[in-house]
């Protein structure tokens, strides 16, 4: 098992290329179920998730080919095998299989999802929506069971906003027999993404951005090529990055629309931004003042950034507030940013951040995907070097991390960690 190592102080300089959408990733692979010819998708992050995807994809019986970031499915051999524990345990997106096979098969078996461990995230909206489709659902020791005669559509209205339900509702429906309307949907980019990505596959979708999506089912499905969208979620992470601790960082492949509630916060604490068609460049602060955040569904500011935002407070100037709505759970970091001598403190559902505080170099370990990004941007603002465990989470999400941020400039390295350090950990 790998530790990261960071030393920090290094001035961070250049430009930084952004991968495919992490979030768009986790639906466009399952989405390949539902077509009977091969569908490539273009441009795919190299992260963990992604080749947990493809392991399943080949387990129920798909070809599936991965080089240079673009994965071509063969999706006409696939059955519906059960997949009830194993890798469906290692991430919370394996819920998308339900939808899509669901959609493919009128049935399924999926383990109850893992990934990072946020604070309750039920399902039931999903469950609700593949119901009223006309799906039967049962939870039968600890794995979820799925199964429909046929599905016809029908009107949904999600009793909360959820990206994860609109697109798995989204992925059943396309193959369902007349039209499906969801109302109260997410109007998240990457719910574009995959209806793109259908659309493109022969499916009837109308309203995919907007609160009201309305779906005509179709017969059959057949394959494309679909090119993925950058992920905004990387790119605002990189963009803080060159706000902590850059003299000039251009993030490339990035679409400015998707990033507009953190370029006004970080045009409020005084960086310097600038956009273009498909970069933004991130200059220094001569002065950083602090802000107050909440996060709230797109296009609100996004609680993916709330941890990476929070870790940049410390540099700034007077007392601000982050308040998560979305996951009560989200705090996990702020025990770690003070080990690095940051001052903050948690009051229910948000965290006050008083500064400017110098951060010093600690031993952390991050508890979920974006608590791990936290932790470097603290690293990187810090005297001395900082240790991160917890690697796994960071490989989920953040496609070669250490090459990118060296490519800045930066001093990050990867270290293997000791046996006295792995029992250490087991002990905790």
């Amino acid at each position: 098992m790998e530790k990261l190592m960071i030393a920090g102080g290094y001035p961070l300089k250049g430009t930084v290329r952004i991968s495919g959408a992490k979030n768009s990733a986790v639906a466009l692979i399952p989405a390949t179920i539902l077509a009977e010819s091969p569908v490539t998708i273009e441009g795919l992050p190299d992260i963990s998730d992604v080749q947990i995807l493809k392991d399943l994809l080949e387990e129920i019986g798909g070809t599936v080919e991965f080089t240079d970031n673009d994965m071509t499915v063969d999706p006409s051999s696939m059955i519906s095998m059960p997949l009830p524990n194993g890798k469906v345990k290692k991430l919370r997106a394996s819920y998308y299989l339900m939808g899509a096979m669901l959609g493919r098969f009128k049935k399924a078996v999926i383990g109850l999802p893992g990934g990072c461990h946020l604070g309750p995230r039920p399902i039931d909206q999903h469950i609700k929506g593949f119901e009223a489709l006309g799906a039967r659902v049962t939870n039968e020791q600890g794995a979820i069971y799925l199964r429909a005669d046929e599905l016809r559509g029908a009107r949904i209205y999600l009793d909360v906003v959820s990206v994860g339900a609109t697109i798995n509702i989204m992925l059943a429906a396309v193959r369902a027999k007349g039209r499906t309307i969801i109302e109260n949907a997410a109007k998240e980019p990457e719910i574009i993404d995959v209806a793109t990505l259908l659309t493109n596959m022969g499916a009837k979708i109308k309203g995919a951005g907007t609160d009201v999506i309305r779906i005509d089912g179709v017969d059959n499905l057949h394959g494309c090529q679909h090119t993925i969208i950058p992920d905004r979620i990387e790119a605002g992470t990189y963009m803080i990055v060159g706000a902590a601790a850059g003299e000039g960082v251009l993030i490339d492949n990035v679409i400015p629309h998707h990033l507009e509630s953190l370029i006004a916060k970080l045009r409020e604490m005084g960086v310097q931004i600038e956009t273009k068609d498909d970069q933004v460049f991130v200059g220094p602060a001569e002065k950083m003042k602090t802000v107050d955040i909440k996060t709230l569904v797109y296009p609100g500011f996004p609680t993916d950034l709330q941890q990476p935002l929070t870790s940049l407070l410390t540099r700034a100037e007077g007392t601000g507030m982050v308040t998560d709505t979305i996951y009560s759970a989200r705090f996990k970091h702020i025990d770690e940013l003070r080990r690095m001598n940051a001052n903050i403190k948690v009051e229910g559902r948000s965290a006050i951040i008083n500064g400017p505080v110098q951060l010093q170099g600690a031993k952390v370990k991050a508890s979920d995907l974006r608590a791990g990004a936290a932790l470097v941007i603290a690293g990187l603002m810090a005297e001395g070097v900082t240790e991160v465990t917890g690697l796994e989470h960071i490989d989920r999400g953040y496609s070669h991390l250490v090459e990118k941020l060296n490519g800045l400039g930066a001093t990050i390295w990867r270290e293997e960690m000791s046996k006295e350090e792995l029992e250490q950990m087991k002990n905790a």
